[in-house]
């Protein structure tokens, strides 16, 4: 073994090891037990904690937080953890038991649809909304000139649209939930004037950090201090337009001193928190102590600097909610369109606050419902995915050992190391795992084998081509690094816009997929190689045999004589698919996208959430989502399409007579994936497209870059073409689906666009049609057998992964039909009509194989 070797073994075993710790554990422990176990000089008053926490338990048993923290009660817990510091903190206790919460927590966390979580309802404060309009009608009644009264009457109509202010409200809502570290919630607006919030996952530690920021308003003022503020507070005396307000600040030993201010009622000059682009934490040098810096956009900036020149030398009062966080001296005029916001917070507090700060409300939200929500998806339905996910890996794990024995054997290896990377970084950052997000990692991992697939098919050539074991192993990942750097470098652009512009679930697919990318790279280039090098260079293997497929060995097929035929017909079923999901209107959209009636129940027996599921899907009213909920008197909440609620509830109480279902609420509500979501998706899209097209032109042709986006295009509307033709809805899976179908799509073109390229540096005789014709044949075996196992992943979920992911399934199914296709008949056809038949001069940036450093040499 070589030096190069050993410390690529050394660094692997390191991410091995790494990748497990993030897992461990993988699931939770004993809350109470770890605290035991964890303790330190115990005594009897630690004992007696332990015993009220039990008894707790026994009366409670899903409350281990709450019941531990009721059993700490005043008691001091710092003497029995000195490990964990809490110097200067100001609630120890509290510190302490995240802490230990955090330990006992599994890292693998668990969505919605599979551990259930928690459920709120939120309803925008109407007496805000009133009060609001009230002050606006009294200075609309004082206003001077007909600008000034249509300006007033505007923003009246403005507070008075509460379906504008609950849109608003949640998308805000939505990014403040994301900076909580929460994936894959649900939010939806509920009639006219609430929202449904559901955070899966959520420690019980953390949800009172999660109440306060869902229902702060974060609405930030700035206003003028009274220039005899100290004297008159002194007094006792508030001057008319003036309020009297207290500021905390840390003194010596941290105490607390509080000052009393008088400061004015109103927002100086308007100069209110909707002018601030964004906000960030910054450490004061000398004293630590954490700060918020706040950056205006233009018009906030002039507003500022002109409100600073006119008041040099007098305070100005920073508020949030009503709360006077500082009262700083004007010096001098402030230009530069940015603040500081100073207080006596902890750094955690402060990037609680600058979060807030960027994500303001327009009106005040409170919690009227609070509940605890069963997994989403009933117990078969999780069950029938994990059937369908297992029998998926198994197939492809058995295929490759098959057809590639000893390499097959390595494959594997890597492909196992590459699900522990994978959810080992995925712990790293807790991400959720939903049943769908299950279902794409298996996906994921089926497409994965596709770099080890061009690998060994490069070896067998170099095999046939008289070369030696070693060099064969050499030539073959040298030979093909560049199509699998390209193919994952489009892919990886594609995943990167998706995290930087895409918002929500959206957001989430991108990082799952840039983490999927990463990893299967590292494991196909760097572990496989290194696992080759081992076991050459140890004499344990000395040649590497594989089977091959009567009809892949050496074809010459002539793809290109129905390029004509086949790109017209391929497009007029694009026409008839989506022309006909067009015609049907809202039929073809999902209750996730354009919301339903949802009916609350009361019952006095339970029914299992597949019946239930069941018992809608027979009715074929589309889609539905079903839930349980606890906390108070248990219900069941059932959303169908809009103007469906009636029959559904028809439908339950005919076939269960025996639960008792009564319908105690009927709500209109809106959809999970709104329209900020899906905007934000499109333009992700686009502009990776853009991106795609650049990056290709740049290492290819710009008429191979087209042809790519093309297909990529051609592949999404065939597959929304025949998802519309069976009568599906489109929904949140789908939306995943399709995004996966890009990556797939364009992985493919490039395998046969990096061979084109190959075969016209090396000056292969023939026209240009014989070279594209001879790069499909070459490239036919690893197209075969990577679309095959992908399928063999898709197949396992269409068929055995039961009607919740049905749908993701089929679209993907499709997809991967299409993308294989359309790399021939879409992508390599433009390109030969571009050039009509001639050969094209390569980019002065293909393929140089003497300037590719490959993992390994």
């Amino acid at each position: 073994m070589n030096s190069n070797t050993f410390w690529k073994l050394v660094f692997v075993v390191l991410v091995i090891a790494w990748s497990f710790s993030e897992i461990s554990p993988p699931t939770d422990r004993d809350l109470i037990q770890h605290f035991e176990n964890r303790a330190q000089n115990k005594d009897a008053a630690f004992n007696a904690i332990l015993t009220r926490a039990n008894e707790l338990q026994e009366k409670q048993k899903h409350r281990d937080y709450g019941n531990l923290f009721d059993a700490v009660g005043d008691a001091k817990l710092a003497p029995y953890f000195p490990d964990i510091e809490v110097s200067g903190e100001k609630d120890p206790n509290g510190k302490i038991l995240k802490r230990i919460q955090k330990e006992a927590s599994g890292q693998i966390q668990l969505g919605i649809d599979l551990q259930g979580g928690t459920y709120f309802v939120a309803q925008l404060d109407p007496d805000h909304i009133t009060n609001k309009v009230a002050q606006l009608k009294t200075e609309l009644s004082a206003a001077t000139n007909d600008t000034q009264r249509a300006n007033l009457e505007s923003e009246i109509e403005s507070v008075q649209d509460t379906q504008r202010i609950l849109g608003q409200a949640v998308e805000v809502l939505r990014k403040r939930v994301d900076t909580l570290g929460v994936a894959e919630p649900v939010l939806q607006p509920l009639g006219n004037d609430r929202i449904v919030i559901q955070l899966p996952g959520l420690a019980e530690s953390d949800l009172a950090k999660a109440r306060s920021n869902l229902q702060r308003a974060a609405f930030l003022e700035f206003r003028l201090v009274h220039s005899e503020s100290d004297q008159l507070a002194q007094d006792e005396i508030i001057p008319p337009g003036y309020e009297l307000k207290t500021m905390s600040r840390r003194g010596e030993n941290n105490t607390t001193i509080l000052d009393k201010v008088v400061v004015g009622r109103q927002a100086e000059g308007g100069l209110t928190g909707k002018f601030v682009r964004n906000s960030y934490v910054a450490r004061d040098p000398v004293s630590n102590q954490p700060y918020i810096i706040l950056n205006f956009d233009s018009e906030g900036g002039t507003l500022f600097g002109d409100l600073t020149r006119a008041n040099v030398n007098n305070r100005l009062a920073i508020v949030l909610d009503g709360e006077l966080y500082s009262a700083p001296n004007i010096n001098e005029p402030i230009l530069g369109g940015s603040c500081q916001i100073t207080g006596d917070f902890t750094i955690d507090e402060a990037i609680e606050l600058s979060n807030i700060l960027e994500n303001p409300l327009e009106a005040p939200i409170k919690i009227m419902e609070e509940r605890t929500t069963d997994p989403s998806l009933g117990i078969d339905s999780i069950k029938a995915g994990i059937k369908a996910t297992t029998i998926g890996l198994v197939s492809v794990v058995i295929f490759m050992f098959v057809y590639y024995l000893s390499c097959g054997v390595v494959a594997n290896a890597a492909l196992a190391l590459n699900i522990l990377f994978l959810l080992g970084v995925m712990c790293s950052i807790n991400a959720t795992l939903t049943l769908p997000g299950i279902a794409g990692i298996l996906l994921t991992i089926g497409m994965a084998v596709d770099a080890n697939v061009l690998i060994f098919e490069r070896i067998r050539e170099e095999f046939r081509a008289g070369k030696g074991l070693r060099a064969a192993i050499g030539s073959g990942y040298d030979k093909a690094f560049s199509t699998i750097f390209d193919a994952n470098s489009t892919t990886l652009i594609a995943s990167v816009i998706l995290i930087m512009m895409g918002t929500g679930p959206v957001k989430g697919f991108g990082v799952t997929l840039t983490i999927g990318i990463a990893v299967s790279m590292f494991t196909s280039l760097v572990v496989t190689r290194m696992i080759f090098d081992m076991l050459v260079s140890k004499g344990i293997i000395t040649k590497l045999p594989m089977l091959q497929f009567g009809f892949l060995k050496h074809t010459n097929f002539d793809f290109i004589k129905l390029a004509k035929p086949a790109f017209a017909i391929s497009w007029i079923l694009v026409a008839i698919g989506v022309g006909y999901g067009i015609s049907r209107g809202s039929d073809a959209i999902g209750v996730d996208l354009k919301g339903g009636d949802q009916t609350t129940y009361s019952f006095t027996e339970r029914v299992g959430v597949d019946e239930v599921r069941s018992t809608i899907d027979g009715m074929n009213i589309g889609a539905s989502q079903i839930q349980y909920q606890s906390g108070g008197n248990p219900t069941l909440t059932v959303l169908v399409a809009v103007g469906e609620g009636d029959a559904a509830t028809s439908a339950l109480q005919s076939a269960f007579p025996q639960a008792g279902l009564k319908v105690i609420g009927k709500d209109s509500v809106g959809p999970s994936i709104g329209a900020e979501i899906l905007k934000s998706a499109i333009i992700a899209l686009l502009l990776a497209l853009f991106c795609i097209l650049m990056y290709v032109a740049f290492r290819y042709e710009f008429s191979f870059a087209v042809a790519a986006v093309v297909a990529i295009f051609h592949d999404i509307l065939m597959t929304m073409g025949w998802y519309f033709l069976t009568g599906r809805e489109i929904n949140a899976p789908t939306i995943a689906a399709v995004l996966t179908i890009i990556g797939f799509s364009i992985n493919d073109t490039i395998v046969i666009f990096d061979r084109i390229r190959e075969d016209l540096k090396m000056g292969m005789r023939g026209s240009f049609r014989d070279i594209i014709n001879r790069a499909v044949n070459q490239t036919l075996a690893r197209t075969v057998i990577t679309s095959g196992t992908t399928l063999i992943s898709a197949g396992a979920l269409f068929f055995f992964g039961g009607s919740v992911i049905n749908d993701f399934a089929f679209t993907f199914v499709i997809g991967v039909i299409t993308g294989t296709y359309s790399s021939i008949y879409i992508a390599a056809a433009i390109v030969l009509r571009w050039h009509k038949g001639a050969k094209p001069e390569t980019s002065p940036h293909a393929y140089n194989e003497s300037a590719v450093v490959v993992p390994g040499n």
